[in-house]
């Protein structure tokens, strides 16, 4: 598959039981944030299990147009000679993020407060994402940026020449603002300080400390608040990045929708900031469980076991857990609509701006396949048919974003119908694997012809 390019029509059908090992890619925010920080260290930093997806392979590219030496040496094994903290070298040529909004808001961060120039571009999908989010924190750093109208890329970033620290109260929940300015905060003199009312993944902290940082979390009235010291010798680190709990999130749902089925998906992590969807499932009635529980990496990591489960009950869903699991609420909508009763899902607007509005897109084309869905700005409400209920039969945009693409797929292996999407190229982004992987479960998941 190819994140960009032609489209990819595909379809999936009712099937039989899914059954064996989803050895599912590596973790895709680990991923980014092992070659970003590997480039910020002096020294070689070496991956293993590094997540080569489109989104992953472009941040890699980013990193030696900045002056870091990264190479892949096969089988998700790479190494990262970096550079230092403020020793990104100015970019030849304009980073293309292609779809990544985590990849470039991330770099954006990197760079901010280093005395470069720099331009970045994506997809059409990405050049439509707001990036005022990150820009206007960066601002505060000195970093000065261009770009077209509501802060839109193509756009351009003029490093500050004398950074300063800053204390920043994060908005909206959003891990991807508060790593870009802890990011840019590795380069600025003193403490720079973020304040997230509510606690998003939480790698980039791991990770700066993992690395070497200075770096301190407390829960305070305000929030949880993040000081970073700036301008440390990072140091290089050799890193396994654990299963992705986002990709994972796919094939357990196949399993516990389609009849007999019986499927481990080992070396997922865990971290609660992430897990929140596993949770959710196992309150809907899922039978999901965790096996061999361990710590590598700093990470906690489990094999998931997940069986078809036929009983499943629709919940309203916490609106704090929302920002664990926000990359999962379009698979969780698949599994709602086999439930009996409604899932609520409230405290969503980040669904709004990502990829594409993710309530739109999953609401249009659910209504399709004949579940009925009720929405507002930051809520949706599933009303499931149970289980063998669901009609299915409908063609569904995927709006250049590869999570709705697959969540229709998955929708398909239990539908009375074939489901089909226009697109499946975007899935390349973050699972490349994914059609390969599904069929040899026993998935009916195929290309088509229109």
């Amino acid at each position: 598959m190819s994140g960009h390019g032609d489209p990819i029509p595909m379809m999936s059908s009712a099937c039989g039981p899914l059954s064996g090992i989803a050895e599912v890619p590596g973790d895709k925010s680990i991923s980014h944030r092992s070659l970003i920080l590997g480039a910020m260290c002096i020294g070689k930093t070496t991956i293993e299990g590094l997540l080569e997806g489109q989104d992953v392979l472009d941040t890699a590219k980013a990193m030696r147009a900045f002056g870091a030496e990264v190479t892949d040496h096969g089988g998700g094994s790479w190494s990262v000679e970096g550079v230092g903290v403020g020793g990104f070298a100015e970019p030849d040529g304009v980073i293309d993020c292609g779809n990544s909004g985590t990849g470039v808001r991330l770099i954006m961060g990197a760079m901010a407060t280093s005395p470069i120039v720099a331009t970045f571009t994506g997809d059409a999908s990405l050049n439509g994402r707001p990036m005022a989010r990150v820009t206007d924190p960066l601002s505060a750093f000195g970093c000065r940026s261009v770009g077209r109208s509501g802060g839109r890329l193509p756009m351009t970033l003029v490093g500050a020449t004398e950074a300063v620290p800053v204390r920043y109260v994060v908005p909206v929940p959003s891990a991807q603002v508060k790593s870009a300015v802890l990011l840019a905060g590795l380069n600025a003199p003193g403490k720079t300080v973020v304040i997230e009312a509510e606690a998003t993944r939480d790698h980039t902290e791991r990770m700066l400390a993992g690395f070497g940082a200075e770096i301190t979390t407390e829960q305070t009235d305000e929030g949880r608040v993040i000081t970073l010291t700036g301008q440390p010798e990072l140091q290089a680190q050799h890193i396994e990045v654990p299963r992705d709990p986002s990709s994972a999130a796919f094939p357990v749902c196949a399993a516990l929708i389609v009849p007999g089925s019986d499927v481990l998906v080992p070396g997922i992590g865990l971290n609660p900031t992430r897990a929140g969807l596993f949770t959710t499932l196992r309150e809907m009635g899922a039978d999901l469980t965790y096996e061999n529980e361990r710590v590598e990496g700093g990470e906690p990591v489990a094999d998931l076991r997940a069986r078809f489960s036929p009983d499943l009950k629709g919940i309203e869903v916490p609106p704090e857990r929302a920002a664990s699991m926000i990359d999962e609420y379009p698979v969780l909508s698949v599994v709602a609509s086999y439930a009996q009763g409604q899932t609520v899902m409230r405290g969503v607007k980040e669904l709004r701006v990502k990829e594409s509005d993710r309530i739109d897109a999953m609401a249009v084309g659910l209504r399709a396949n004949g579940i009925e869905v009720d929405e507002g700005p930051d809520w949706w409400i599933v009303t499931g048919r149970g289980h063998g209920e669901v009609p299915g039969g409908a063609i569904c945009a995927s709006h250049l974003d590869h999570r709705i693409a697959m969540s229709f797929l998955i929708l398909g292996m239990g539908a009375q119908k074939p489901v089909r999407v226009d697109d499946g190229g975007p899935i390349a982004t973050s699972f490349p694997i994914f059609e390969p992987l599904m069929q040899e479960l026993g998935a009916q998941v195929e290309r088509t012809d229109a």
